[in-house]
């Protein structure tokens, strides 16, 4: 049986996204592009099919919830597989909503037998160079954007947009951007995934290429669209970096504009110093990410995922036999990092607190609920 490789494209810039699939379309003659929008206020998924010879398909389809999950269920997945089983085309390039995650539809792509003739071969995140440090840092919404993927959407920008860089195989940067901002992409980037863009005129000759030394002049602002359909997209890999829950050492850091936080510790953190403090540490222009827990909740990782002030937390996966954690890394641009690792430290249980209550509680409450649940209620 025929396998056809598909190329995602992500992003929360429209025009960025649009024009690394043009690149993409351009460098792949053989490939058909597929190109999905919500159009949130009426309930509809606008879908576009296209490829050399002009548009194949133009359809709107009534959702029953305007949202990226019944979009990837109802019509992005099955067309994935129409294309791929027509044999038509040498490569499917799928131009995903904007706000919308690569990592729903690579899952499905994973573990449904109904996607064999599908290979997701890479996972591109198109970014605006212009504007990368507010994408990735700022605290505007994607509702307030007009990019939201649902009525009820309250993502921030930097929310979706450094998860999508962290998910992605290869990031397309276009236009220019500042030394610091490249800086910024591949801290967040997976080590081994391939930035190519170009360093504005007070970007001091860096280059914006991937940790390995891979680039080109092909698509996507310097991505060579043939060596993405050969295969980059290792599932396993992208799943271990964007985990919440991460025990293995991170990839070494040259500190620069940017700087990166690896907050660890063996302890819970207090309760009621979390509540308290939690403001200044999930705040500010940073990406943060990772887990923890609570004494009164000794056998589950909580979430910890955060950007430009967004914060949410809740239930991430048992601990099992695993000895529980707590690891929150934090990337960011600003002056806060020694004020961040203090109140990092003053949330944990100190020494007096171990030795009187120990680091499993018995309670009724914690402060949490509306987060996590109630204490004793199953997972």
């Amino acid at each position: 049986m025929r396998t056809t490789p598909v190329v995602l494209v992500t992003g929360v810039a429209p025009e960025a996204m649009a024009a690394a699939t043009i690149a993409l379309q351009w460098d792949l003659p053989d490939a058909v592009v597929v190109q999905h929008r919500i159009d949130v206020g009426r309930s509809v998924l606008m879908r576009t099919v296209s490829d050399v010879s002009g548009v194949v398909e133009d359809e709107r389809i009534d959702l029953e919830h305007a949202c990226v999950s019944c979009a990837i269920r109802e019509d992005i997945v099955p067309t994935l597989v129409r294309l791929a089983a027509a044999e038509r085309w040498g490569a499917v390039v799928a131009q995903l909503p904007p706000g919308a995650e690569a990592q729903q539809v690579c899952r499905v792509a994973a573990r449904d037998p109904r996607l064999r003739q599908v290979r997701i071969a890479g996972v591109v995140c198109a970014a605006d160079g212009d504007r990368l440090a507010d994408d990735l840092l700022g605290d505007e919404l994607l509702c307030e954007r007009g990019v939201h993927t649902a009525a009820d959407d309250r993502r921030g920008v930097a929310e979706v947009g450094a998860a999508e860089v962290e998910y992605a195989d290869a990031v397309a940067i276009a236009g220019t951007a500042e030394a610091a901002e490249l800086e910024l992409i591949r801290t967040l980037a997976r080590p081994g995934a391939l930035v190519s863009g170009s360093p504005g005129p007070t970007g001091g000759g860096a280059s914006a290429r991937a940790r390995d030394g891979a680039g080109g002049d092909g698509a996507g602002g310097g991505l060579d669209a043939r060596r993405l359909l050969a295969g980059i997209h290792d599932h396993a890999a992208a799943e271990a970096w964007v985990a919440q829950v991460r025990p293995g050492p991170l990839p070494a850091h040259v500190s620069g504009q940017v700087w990166r936080l690896d907050l660890r510790s063996d302890r819970p953190f207090h309760p009621d110093r979390l509540y308290a403090g939690i403001a200044g540490l999930g705040s500010g222009p940073r990406r943060s990410r990772g887990c923890f827990w609570l004494p009164t909740r000794s056998g589950v990782a909580c979430a910890w995922d955060g950007a430009g002030g967004q914060l949410s937390i809740g239930v991430a996966e048992p601990w099992g036999p695993r000895r529980p954690f707590t690891r929150i890394v934090v990337t960011g641009m600003d002056d806060g990092r020694d004020d961040l690792a203090a109140a990092f430290r003053r949330c944990l249980l100190d020494d007096a607190e171990l030795r009187r209550r120990g680091a499993y509680w018995e309670a009724a409450g914690d402060g949490f609920e509306a987060w996590l649940g109630d204490i004793h209620s199953p997972l």
